[in-house]
């Protein structure tokens, strides 16, 4: 018996690792192949002879994607199952970055939509997922997921140049090298299937359920969505509008691409500690208050224009960002009951956050065209950092968005 109870436990906790780094690799799908693509975004646009605008789509896609998606994630889950739906979703990624290597032109944006469609149901689901195969580890786990998901984007767009010129593969190779990723995610994950457990739905007395899906309703729940939806500008203004400002203040091309890279290498940690401390904690409201003043410091200091100080305020605005979106991420959990509610929830913010996402970068550019310079565009990001501070506040309160009434459970 003792022989058994040992076999049974070691099953187990094998499994139980194997969900750990299938989890791992599906994060560390989810941005990779979108931060690959900025880098050599040039020699795209000089080999198939499209405009900045038209090539501006290649990020913008995605994002959209992500937010008409985003909504429906959950039903589908319901309809077919979390493991089920995610190695779908493994499968159309893969497919899709092999999309974009092929001729003509429309392939690539077909591709890179497929794609988007493929992360927009990982960015919804794993957060719901760990918060039901990893109740006592939510903190823990989604430390990992939010890691894996920032190192490798990091990583991307490190490599991504190296890999077409180092390797003469061009830009083709460099976005096909990434399906290699995806398709060791899509075989890892192929054992979630045999043990894959049927999401029907909440339970029939779920508040949730009882009222319709009134989470829509829900005045926290909006405030989640827009923790999600600035935190999702800040980051993408930066990625797509950092080196510019880095160049504006004196730094060279060269130089300012290093510093972005630094920028999201010190993501990495953030996006780690932040979800483990707020774990730990019933209440998240300092990690909010150190998150946003790290990113103010950091922005202001873009003010100032002293280059000796620039990587101190690239790793201030990093730990930031990556700490922001992990608390984001935390609050599908934190904030509801039930692992549906939590998927709801996640749908939800993310649809409107990366529907915000996806025209902020158009927006700042636009506003630096009128004004002829960056300080307007950086006070602008100073302010959305002080609303992220208000808003991520009223967040951080230990409080559930499932009951109407959305009383402190503190209390």
């Amino acid at each position: 018996m003792n022989h058994l109870k040992a076999a049974v436990y070691a099953n187990e906790r094998g499994r139980v690792w194997l969900l750990v780094l299938g989890i791992y690799l599906m994060a560390a799908n989810l941005r990779a192949p979108l931060t690959a693509v900025g880098p050599i975004v040039g020699q795209i646009r000089d080999d198939t002879g499209i405009t900045n605008t038209v090539a501006g789509m290649l990020t913008t896609l995605p994002l959209l994607a992500f937010a008409l998606l985003s909504p429906i994630a959950p039903k589908i889950s319901r309809r077919f199952g979390i493991e089920q739906t995610l190695f779908f979703s493994a499968l159309l990624l893969f497919t899709g970055i092999l999309l974009r290597a092929f001729h003509p032109v429309w392939m690539l944006f077909l591709g890179t939509a497929m794609l988007g469609f493929a992360i927009a149901l990982g960015n919804v689901l794993i957060p719901s997922l760990i918060k039901r195969d990893f109740p006592l580890k939510v903190g823990l786990m989604t430390g990992v997921y939010s890691m894996s998901m920032n190192m490798w984007a990091a990583i991307a767009s490190g490599v991504s140049i190296p890999i077409a010129e180092s390797f003469s593969l061009g830009w083709r190779g460099s976005l096909t090298f990434w399906a290699g990723l995806s398709l060791i995610a899509l075989l890892v994950w192929i054992p979630q299937l045999a043990g894959g457990k049927k999401d029907a739905g909440a339970p029939a007395n779920s508040p949730a359920v009882r009222r319709g899906g009134s989470l829509w309703r829900s005045p926290l729940a909006w405030k989640v969505t827009l923790f999600m939806g600035l935190q999702s500008l800040v980051f993408y203004v930066g990625i797509t509008w950092i080196p510019q400002i880095l160049q504006y203040i004196g730094v060279s091309p060269s130089a300012s691409g290093w510093l972005l890279f630094l920028m999201q290498i010190f993501s990495v940690p953030g996006s780690f500690l932040a979800p483990v401390l707020a774990g730990r904690s019933s209440d998240q409201r300092m990690l909010v208050a150190v998150t946003t003043g790290l990113m103010f410091t950091g922005y202001a200091g873009l003010l100032m224009g002293n280059t000796v100080l620039l990587p101190l305020w690239m790793i201030c605005i990093g730990i930031s960002l990556g700490s922001a979106f992990s608390l984001a991420v935390m609050f599908f959990a934190l904030r509801t009951r039930t692992t549906h509610e939590a998927a709801e929830l996640s749908g939800m913010a993310q649809s409107i956050g990366y529907l915000l996402a996806a025209f902020g970068p158009t927006f700042f550019g636009f506003i630096r065209d009128v004004t002829q310079g960056w300080t307007t565009p950086i006070l602008i990001v100073l302010l959305v950092s002080v609303t992220l501070m208000i808003v991520g506040w009223s967040t951080g309160k230990n409080v559930y968005v499932s009951s109407a009434e959305e009383k402190n459970v503190a209390s």
